[in-house]
């Protein structure tokens, strides 16, 4: 009997060895006998070429105490003179979209504020920079340089994302050359965050170091999939909590900014909130996804198709919507003239209403016939239909000039002016009358993304 159980034990033994080594040989890779390991570099070989290093310079002026600008005080006090405007400097990544047309894409906060821009391939060649449009609002950017030998990479449908997808995020930081991270999508459709004002991000937990800004985010074939845009983090690290601008809204942004230098934002004019639980049991709901009109501005395309206040949009196009933000983002992004179906609760009952989207109307004022120094600068009201409607006070700036004193101080457009010469304003009107005195200077307090700076206008 004993001999029984002990060669039944030795079975075992020798069973269970073998499966665990069975295991073992099927999860490791093959890297023996002449096989190949797995690996990715087939894949980066073909696309890093396309993520570059962007340099930028650029100069904002110097606030200076007011008695360093009395010629007196600094003789007296034996103060040199200081100078008016400081360098800046940044560094971050692009990804070439379009090699025949020498088109990079990159975020918006790479080249803010630059008079210089230095883009450096992976072969070490190094050339100048043109900006042909920016869009603050989804923080994206393009530039240009000489169609001369270059390598892009084709984006894929980030629509058809997953999460779980294997993702590699790549950059070029700091000068020091392509850094390549991996990770999964972990989730989609991320926003609310306050980093951009239409957010729609994969999120992924591939290290999006500082300086892989406007990198190339791509699926294991080597398609462009999103643009690296932000951490989220504490501590200036990376903490596996990485944000990406979706290629296919990129590159609608793109092609906009190609063919007119701007974007149109497409208007519906409705005002939305979220449901929250006392909304849904007040409207006799069951879920809180949605969003709820609780405006529709007269003479709208959104009036116009039949939509009413208290109506409970819960998709558009056939997709589920989540909040108010999402309705936004959505909408923010459609060119004018697209037809889109909403489908809404209205007293229990379910409706489809089919809205033209319009272009956004700004009632913006150019204020260069009272103030010299907003030569090139246009500003309006914060409007409805805008991500800084109901949460901020101020105007906000329609377009700048390049070259202009408003432009070489730091001005955006997209910037909400919430305060000048430290008396707050609420609205363009305010804004007028601030700037309405023949002053030497300027100092303006904005708002840019969930960032506020000061800002100085000299002659």
């Amino acid at each position: 009997m004993m001999n029984y159980f002990s060669r039944l034990r030795t079975q075992l033994f020798l069973i269970t060895f073998s499966l665990l080594a069975t295991s073992a040989n099927a999860a490791l890779p093959q890297g023996v006998d002449g096989n190949a390991m797995p690996t990715l570099a087939p894949m980066l070989e073909g696309a890093t070429p396309a993520v570059v290093n962007i340099a930028t310079e650029g100069r904002v002026k110097q606030q200076l105490n007011p008695m360093f600008a009395d010629p007196r005080f600094r003789r007296f006090f034996n103060v040199p003179d200081q100078p008016a405007e400081r360098k800046t400097s940044s560094l971050g990544s692009g990804v070439i979209v379009d090699a025949k047309r020498g088109l990079v894409l990159t975020n918006n906060h790479v080249i803010a504020n630059a008079v210089q821009i230095t883009v450096t391939l992976r072969d070490g060649r190094q050339l100048e920079a043109e900006v042909v449009g920016t869009d603050p609002e989804t923080d994206v950017a393009v530039i240009k340089i000489p169609a001369e030998n270059l390598v892009d990479i084709k984006p894929a449908d980030s629509d058809a994302l997953r999460v779980g997808d294997f993702v590699v995020a790549i950059g070029n930081p700091f000068g020091l050359g392509q850094t390549v991270t991996s990770g999964i999508v972990s989730a989609l459709g991320r926003s609310g965050l306050g980093i951009e004002g239409y957010e729609d991000f994969i999120q992924t937990d591939a290290s999006i170091n500082p300086g892989n800004s406007g990198g190339a985010l791509v699926n294991l074939r080597g398609e462009l999939i999103g643009i690296n845009t932000a951490i989220f983090s504490q501590s200036g690290g990376n903490i596996g909590i990485g944000f990406a601008i979706p290629i296919n809204l990129a590159m609608q942004i793109t092609e906009q900014l190609v063919d007119t230098g701007e974007v149109k934002r497409g208007y519906l004019g409705v005002s939305m909130q979220d449901i929250s639980p006392a909304l849904a049991e007040a409207f006799g709901l069951d879920q809180q996804s949605g969003a709820i009109i609780n405006e529709v501005l007269e003479n709208s395309p959104a009036i116009k198709a039949g939509l009413k206040t208290g109506d409970i949009v819960i998709s558009i196009d056939g997709e589920n919507i989540v909040n108010a933000n999402d309705v936004a983002n959505r909408i923010g992004i459609l060119p004018v003239g697209e037809k889109i179906k909403f489908k809404v609760l209205r007293d229990g009952k379910q409706s489809e209403f089919v809205v033209t989207v319009d272009v956004r109307t700004k009632v913006s004022t150019d204020p260069r016939s009272v103030n010299e120094l907003l030569q090139g600068v246009s500003v309006g009201d914060i409007e409805q239909d805008s991500p800084y409607f109901g949460k901020t006070e101020g105007a906000i700036v329609a377009n700048v000039e390049r070259g202009s004193v408003a432009w070489r101080s730091g001005l955006r457009a997209g910037d909400v002016i919430t305060s000048v010469n430290k008396a707050p304003i609420k609205n363009l009107e305010q804004f007028l009358k601030a700037v309405d005195k023949k002053e030497d200077s300027l100092l303006f307090l904005i708002l840019r993304g969930n960032a506020a700076a000061f800002i100085v206008l000299r002659k």
